[in-house]
């Protein structure tokens, strides 16, 4: 009876160690082989984004990503599913990625680039400044973040260059519908056009002509001393610009033909000395 109970014991104890034992080596088996899958995943992602093939590059990176989302690989693969789209030009797949990652990885080491990323997305989209407001308007948000939370990464020198670009294809946008208001004797929607250019866009190409159109508009409709306000602040910052000169014959109509006539008056003296010039060499 004694050894019978024995016996029992130890055929328990070994069901027992025989159980404990097999989930886990069961668990190192299946964390390998999901670790092995997930190395492949990006390994064909990789292969497939050099060969050029980027839908099926974003497919792997992001059943990489899928496989193992708890792993430090997996932000790096969800940025290189983003990529892949955007060095193909699918622009709004690649928008999707990057927004996706940033609620899923709010807390990325390198956020600077996925905001840069996305600016950039968004940048080269832009094709007329009348058409893709939507895209500029992006563009220059992502852009202002990476200034503002980032100022100190290599993305922020071309994030401010972008900037400036953008503005001048807003102070464009700008220009363009208050010459169409001012064509169409709309002078209110006109100034208030120009006057957007110079409150918001004075370090653009267009700040100078804006200034100008804001003195000719109030000189159209009679309201001379606001127009020679505008054309003494046109004076004071670009005096030796042609919209300076365009301003300046409103209020002195005999300016343009004296300066034809100074002009062509130099014009005779140079020729004389040119000739005089020449006979020297003969």
């Amino acid at each position: 009876m004694f050894r019978l109970k024995i016996l029992v014991c130890f055929v328990i104890i070994t069901l027992f160690a025989s159980c404990t034992k097999e989930p886990i080596k069961k668990s190192i088996i299946k964390e390998k082989s999901l670790e092995s899958q997930v190395l492949g995943a990006y390994k064909e992602g990789m292969e497939a984004l050099n060969d050029g093939d980027v839908l099926f590059a974003a497919k792997k990176f992001n059943e990489a990503e899928i496989l193992f989302p708890q792993a430090d690989s997996a932000p790096q693969s969800a940025l290189m599913a983003a990529y892949s789209y955007y060095t193909q030009d699918y622009y709004g797949d690649a928008i999707a990625e990057l927004k996706r990652f940033l609620k899923v990885y709010p807390t990325y080491k390198d956020l600077g680039y996925v905001y840069y990323l996305l600016g950039i997305c968004y940048y080269e989209q832009i094709v007329d400044e009348k058409k893709d407001l939507q895209s500029i308007v992006n563009a220059k948000k992502n852009f202002e973040i990476i200034l503002k939370e980032y100022p100190n990464t290599e993305y922020a020198i071309d994030a401010e260059f972008k900037i400036d670009l953008i503005k001048d294809i807003l102070a464009a946008k700008e220009m363009y519908l208050g010459r169409y208001y001012f064509d169409r004797k709309k002078w209110i929607p006109a100034i208030n056009r120009f006057r957007e250019i110079i409150d918001n866009y004075d370090t653009t190409i267009y700040a100078e002509e804006a200034l100008h159109r804001l003195v000719e508009v109030h000189y159209t409709i009679g309201l001379v001393n606001e127009a020679e306000k505008y054309a003494q602040l046109l004076g004071y910052n670009y005096q030796s610009s042609k919209w300076y000169e365009n301003s300046y014959s409103l209020f002195d109509k005999t300016y343009k033909k004296r300066k034809k006539e100074r002009f062509n008056t130099y014009k005779k003296k140079t020729g004389g000395l040119i000739k005089k010039f020449k006979t020297l060499l003969e």
